[in-house]
């Protein structure tokens, strides 16, 4: 397994907007909390909330080993904090702070990405190459889904119906048909794919290539790839709500 130290944030509030990436996770909104952002701590097995108004952390939960990816449901009720450690997931409630259930998954979950309906969350598991889809609703791992060699980020598409999947070994991206739970295609990309990230159109998947130095950018219609070269060791995509702007980051720069 490559160990990496991950950043991720997941925000929850009533104006929140909707970046996504490999290192920021989907926002979401509830009528009833004030925005607030969880922080992904590797080393130290918990997460941070930060109330973002203050810019103070409000609470620190504790969590599995090694936790990395997080993502909330739509209604902004729960996170799903994956932990590498330990392969397992954190279910955390956002009302009360605490985590309400621990969920078995595969080797090494890394990322993690709900559904637009809130009914399943997708959680990649880099040591065995495969897919986890946790039903939101029982708490129980309902499929999994074999994809390529060292699964790590995840994204899916805003209508719902597909979700894509950075595999690094392979240097290919596995798409998966939510409707059927099949890999419906596989895509080359850049060299070792790791973060993914779909516009808030739907209409592209950006995907950021390690050890390539660069982005793929996938027609999501087509399947057709472009390449764009940015800093060293990219890791994760984001995008601006209106979809205009993709953040990179560069983990080598």
């Amino acid at each position: 397994m490559r160990k990496f130290v991950l950043l991720v944030i997941a925000v929850i509030g009533l104006l929140a907007g909707s970046l996504v990436s490999e290192g920021v996770t989907p926002l979401s909104a509830t009528a009833t909390c004030s925005p607030k952002a969880y922080v992904t701590n590797q080393d130290r097995g918990a997460v941070s909330v930060i109330d973002v108004a203050t810019g103070l952390v409000s609470n620190t939960i504790a969590v599995g080993s090694s936790p990395t990816g997080a993502a909330t449901t739509p209604d902004g009720t729960k996170a799903y904090v994956t932990n590498e450690g330990d392969g397992t997931v954190s279910v955390i409630d956002v009302a009360t702070g605490l985590v309400s259930s621990t969920i078995a998954v595969g080797d090494y979950p890394y990322g993690v990405a709900v559904t637009p309906d809130g009914t399943k969350a997708y959680v990649t598991n880099e040591g065995a190459g495969t897919v986890s889809v946790i039903n939101v609703a029982t708490g129980a791992v309902s499929s999994t889904i074999p994809v390529g060699s060292s699964a790590y980020g995840v994204a899916i598409t805003p209508d719902g119906t597909e979700a894509y999947v950075a595999n690094w070994y392979n240097n290919a991206v596995s798409v998966i048909d939510v409707a059927t739970g099949l890999v419906s295609s596989t895509i080359p990309v850049g060299n070792s794919p790791i973060g993914v990230a779909i516009t808030p159109d739907g209409t592209k998947a950006y995907v950021a290539n390690i050890n390539g130095s660069t982005v793929s950018v996938i027609n999501v219609a087509t399947g057709e790839v472009s390449t764009i070269p940015v800093g060293s060791s990219p890791r994760g995509v984001a995008f601006t709500p209106d979809g205009t702007k993709a953040y990179v980051t560069n983990a080598g720069a």
